[in-house]
């Protein structure tokens, strides 16, 4: 809502409360739709200003709120320009292999991510982003550098370690920049012959990166970011400690941008379905980076309002540590619902 001058009115605002005269009457109603004679009623009236809805005040969930907010209108500006900064520095340096920038990387995400008071909104404005077609595989990558500033301090990281990391978030997948789009992104379950090719590109990153004068841990969490903690993964089978730290970090970035990020052919995941989904694979990832990661998600949406599958809304008070993707809620009754023992109910939004 807000407040806005009577003579700035126009027809189909919404007036948000009731406008009393000066003797404490109602003259136009809550709810009331303006006309050109509601405006004439309140000039009658001597009223200057009353207050109306706004877009936001019509969001029905908590992400389409965020969408409508001016922090997110800000950051969107500011994203798209950024992120055409970062794919012509990445371009440039795949036609003619000049030497990567990282300064002016990290000044592009200084720039973007400096006004955003708390980084966990980050995440939630990034939620909200829908990267042109020709541009996801660059947006994947600048995402993932986005967040890896949010899950480096979540996990405390020094200046120097949090920076590194960042860096690996905008380097670490450039491989898939030699391969065909239509392969990257098909909607459709890939052949075996395909993911064999998908596979490829954490050799063709490193390949790429091995003669720039980087950090070698951005080296290996090229190579090394489909690597998984129980040895499942590509290129080399690596498991537990063997797996680079940043490659540790960096697996978990990359597969929460790929869930957070809409398609065409799927919506997003909203954060406790991520949350579950991380649960249930915690073998495949660095127990102690993963679990931080996921407390500070769901601690995120302690207070807010999520829909259940039985149609009943309650809100978020705590999230169990045994199982953080099934949270303590309450009602609107003051009962409390443990999802934990309430196995018969899902979260379906969050509000």
């Amino acid at each position: 809502m807000k407040d806005i001058a009577t003579m700035a009115l126009q027809t189909n605002m919404e007036i948000a409360n009731d406008v009393t005269n000066a003797n404490g009457d109602v003259i136009v109603k809550a709810g009331t739709h303006v006309t050109d004679y509601t405006i004439q009623k309140l000039n009658r009236h001597k009223i200057m200003a009353v207050t109306v809805m706004e877009d936001i005040d019509y969001a029905v969930t908590y992400f389409e709120k965020i969408r409508l907010s001016d922090g997110f209108k800000n950051f969107e500006n500011s994203y798209k320009d950024s992120l055409e900064e970062y794919k012509s520095i990445i371009k440039d340096f795949i036609a003619c292999q000049t030497s990567l920038p990282l300064d002016e990387l990290m000044r592009i995400y200084h720039d973007l991510t400096s006004p955003v008071r708390e980084c966990a909104k980050i995440l939630d404005y990034l939620y909200n982003m829908l990267p042109t077609e020709d541009n996801m595989t660059y947006a994947h990558c600048f995402n993932s550098a986005l967040i890896a500033g949010v899950f480096g301090q979540w996990l405390c990281l020094k200046p120097d370690e949090l920076e590194l990391l960042i860096q690996c978030g905008f380097l670490y997948d450039i491989g898939k920049l030699k391969l065909p789009y239509e392969l990257i992104w098909k909607p459709d379950k890939l052949t075996p012959v395909e993911f064999a090719q998908i596979k490829t590109h954490t050799m063709i990153g490193f390949q790429m990166l091995q003669d720039q004068p980087i950090d070698e841990n951005i080296l290996k969490a090229t190579l090394s970011h489909h690597e998984r903690f129980d040895g499942s993964g590509y290129p080399s089978r690596l498991h537990d400690e063997q797996i680079n730290k940043y490659a540790r970090v960096i697996s978990i970035i990359d597969a929460y941008e790929a869930m957070t990020s809409p398609r065409a052919y799927r919506q997003s995941k909203h954060p406790f379905q991520i949350i579950e989904i991380f649960e249930n694979d915690t073998i495949k990832y660095d127990s102690n980076i993963l679990r931080p990661i996921l407390y500070r998600l769901g601690n995120h949406l302690i207070g807010l309002q999520v829909l259940l599958s039985n149609d009943v809304k309650a809100e978020v008070v705590l999230i169990n540590q045994a199982r953080m993707c099934r949270p303590l809620l309450k009602d609107s009754s003051d009962t409390f619902i443990d999802l934990i023992s309430r196995r018969d109910l899902k979260i379906l939004a969050i509000y």
